[in-house]
């Protein structure tokens, strides 16, 4: 296969494991370390790049205005780590296209609050546990547990996706 086939193999698996996990946590870098928080995962395909909407006056804004580097995990029927370099990005358009009614409650504000922007964030590297091979997932945390090698229970991958 060519590095452009596996890139797309490499996001559409990614795609898969994410897809319905509506919850994501959002590690961003502050001047005391690391922080993680949830964010609301965008019901949009996984191109490399994740959407997540915030406010300019919360303190993962001002983190990434210092440093954008990020990790995002997702846990539910998979585990996915997604590292990449965040932007913030100023759009009413695109706030609008990714408005829901959740957000007013979450966010406690309209979708054309100009103090709403969006967090892209541009996926270079994924590593994945695919727990859906239950048998193999229970073989990898058996070894885990034990002490011992798990390579070859074929659950755990990183990819690049850059």
């Amino acid at each position: 296969m060519n590095p452009t086939s596996d890139n797309q193999e490499a996001i559409e698996k990614v795609q898969e494991l994410i897809k319905g996990i509506e919850i994501a946590m959002l590690t961003t870098v502050s001047e005391e370390g690391l922080v993680s928080r949830p964010m609301k995962t965008q019901d949009v395909e996984f191109d490399s790049n994740l959407w997540f909407l915030t406010k300019k006056d919360t303190s993962k804004f001002h983190e990434l205005l210092r440093n954008q580097q990020v990790n995002v995990a997702y846990a539910g029927k998979s585990f996915v780590s997604i590292r990449g370099e965040a932007e913030l990005v100023e759009s009413s358009e695109k706030v609008k296209e990714f408005w829901s009614p959740a957000y007013e409650k979450l966010l406690e504000t309209t979708y054309d609050d100009p103090n709403l922007v969006l967090i892209k964030v541009k996926a270079e590297t994924a590593e994945y546990w695919d727990s859906g091979n239950k048998f193999q997932m229970a073989k990898f945390l058996f070894r885990r547990l034990l002490g011992k090698d798990t390579e070859g229970t074929d659950i755990n991958r990183i990819v690049e996706l850059n």
